[in-house]
């Protein structure tokens, strides 16, 4: 893998664990074990889905949108990400506000803090 790809594939990997923080930062722990819920599969389904289509697509896209000899494979996956993570915060809390949680407590630890 080249030099630009290196830096991308770690750029995707820091941008998945932010949106694992971030997202997980919004549910009560307590002491308790988080789980993905099946919501959170597919939240988390998603987000891949759009990363590595971004990976593909995202030359192309910037090419075409900005045709620059500044413009890399590397700037515009980049920003793809980027996109992604800002794009997910409203998805999420679009689904908190219909009631649809991404991360829920073990069930062993919700019947013993009953």
């Amino acid at each position: 893998m080249s030099s630009p790809n290196v830096v991308a594939a770690l750029a995707l990997l820091f941008i998945v664990g932010m949106v694992w923080l971030r997202t997980r930062m919004h549910y009560r722990r307590a002491h308790r074990r988080l789980l993905l819920t099946r919501a959170g599969w597919g939240y988390f389904g998603v987000l891949l889905l759009a990363l590595t289509g971004g990976w593909w697509a995202a030359p192309a896209v910037g090419q075409a949108l900005w045709p620059s000899p500044l413009d890399t494979p590397l700037l515009t996956r980049v920003v793809w990400f980027l996109a992604t993570y800002y794009l997910f915060i409203p998805v999420h809390h679009a689904l908190r506000a219909q009631g649809v949680e991404v991360f829920k407590g073990a069930v062993a630890d919700v019947q013993e803090s009953a």
